[in-house]
């Protein structure tokens, strides 16, 4: 198994952090325009692209506001399958957050696999941007 893995310092405090991974409004203003989210564990967040043509459905095993979230993906895309999504937010030393993301459980290093790691490379300084209080918008508008 395969792991896409990033790290990013963001200058704001970890539940700013936390609340744009783990809301339906902050995941909307980085991520993609179209998502459902609950913010509770055991729930199933949707997330759509490309006008609703691509489906990705999250299971969101833990939710500890601040500090973690992890998802594991249901589908749609075959690939993604199984997968599991865990950003883990720790305080630095100067009170920003340095974000983990770990995208593990990849079959293949083919495929979307390449894609996907350039895009949440990406991701992240939008997520960073927003989270310090800019407004990129999301990279995706559904």
């Amino acid at each position: 198994m395969y792991d896409i893995r990033h790290e990013i310092i963001i200058d704001a405090p970890a539940d700013k952090v936390s609340r744009a991974i783990t809301t339906q409004e902050g995941l909307r203003s980085w991520w993609t325009a179209d998502s459902t989210v609950q913010e509770k564990a055991g729930s199933v967040a949707v997330f759509k692209f490309l006008n609703g043509s691509v489906i990705f459905r999250m299971r969101i095993d833990e939710l500890v506001p601040g500090k973690k979230v992890s998802w594991t993906c249901l589908g749609d895309p075959e690939e993604w399958k199984g997968t599991k999504l865990v950003f883990s937010l720790e305080l630095t030393d100067n009170r920003g957050t340095n974000l983990n993301f770990i995208h593990s459980g990849w079959r293949s290093v083919e495929g979307d696999y390449p894609l996907c790691n350039t895009t949440w490379g990406h991701l992240m300084y939008i997520l960073k941007e927003y989270a310090e209080g800019g407004s990129p918008g999301p990279m995706f508008q559904g």
